[in-house]
């Protein structure tokens, strides 16, 4: 994107591996639920080895380190979650999947939720990028019937063939199929630079979903969901599930904003964050804390 906006810029890319990548052999929750793809990055900004950083923006902590900041978040992709059926499979819908069948997820969030909708499923981790678990999957002795992964990460790859079902009774992760584009506070010329990145629907949704999440204090191993749509061109309607992890108890509670002027970021970024801080508030008052005592 940056290379379309400006063609004789001279960008280079460099890849690196995180505590999140390295470890494949545990679950998420397991090993910690802060910055785990985002630590190692996030030191060689600070050591001026790199420009900026581009995140999942769904692996992006809400807190970020000192002289840190969320510069852009970029269009969103469809943030769904689907289901991926074992080649060649009997069933096309997860509801209509005999009891003990097995889906393959890491997700604390995807088990709870499909827990409470499906309890006669049994849950059990898969880690790996999508190659690996897609192989899991289809290998003729698999424990698994089935996978849940994003539907963004799915087109990334352009292997939409493999998506079975769409998921719509599944609340997703906060920032699921969005970019973030972490950079340096005061970098002003970085800043203006990738300030093109910013696509104005995206951040203010996204925005207003991690404010909810920062303000429950929620990880990645913390089974929040999110629902967030625009009603009308500038009303934003954000609602949000925390399901204990063995399905038994969930709170739910939602809210609308109406955002203005998409154009004045600063305050549309305001607007934003005082919708998740509402609906946040408003899960308190219904006992969410209850669940998530049990959790951290």
């Amino acid at each position: 994107m940056l290379k379309q906006a400006y063609p004789q810029l001279d960008i280079q890319i460099e890849t690196m591996k995180t505590i999140g990548d390295k470890i494949q052999d545990k679950a998420m929750d397991k090993i910690g639920d802060k910055g785990l793809f985002t630590k190692e990055l996030e030191t060689a900004l600070a050591d001026n080895m790199i420009d900026l950083v581009v995140h999942s923006l769904k692996d992006m902590p809400t807190q970020l380190p000192p002289n840190m900041q969320l510069a852009c978040i970029t269009k969103r992709e469809d943030p769904r979650d689907c289901l991926i059926m074992k080649a060649n499979h009997k069933y096309q819908r997860i509801q209509d999947l005999p009891a003990g069948s097995v889906i393959g997820t890491g997700s604390v969030r995807r088990v709870a939720q499909l827990q409470r909708l499906y309890p006669h499923l049994r849950f059990e981790g898969v880690r790996g990028n999508l190659g690996t678990r897609l192989a899991k999957l289809d290998a003729q002795d698999s424990q698994y019937d089935a996978l849940i992964l994003a539907v963004a990460g799915i087109k990334r790859v352009q292997m939409e063939d493999r998506i079975t079902q769409i998921l719509d009774d599944v609340f997703y992760a906060v920032g699921q199929g969005a970019l973030g584009v972490e950079a340096r506070c005061g970098d002003e010329e970085i800043l203006q630079l990738i300030s093109c990145l910013n696509e104005p629907k995206a951040r203010t949704t996204c925005l207003a979903e991690r404010e909810l999440m920062r303000v429950l204090e929620g990880g990645c191993s913390v089974p929040i969901g999110v629902r967030s749509e625009w009603t009308h061109e500038s009303q934003l309607h954000l609602h949000a599930i925390v399901v204990s992890p063995d399905g038994k108890q969930a709170v739910e509670a939602y809210g609308n904003a109406d955002i203005g002027d998409l154009s004045n970021t600063d305050a549309t970024d305001e607007k934003a964050r005082n919708l998740g801080l509402h609906v946040a508030q408003l899960m308190r008052e219904k006992g969410v804390d209850e669940i998530l005592k049990n959790i951290h």
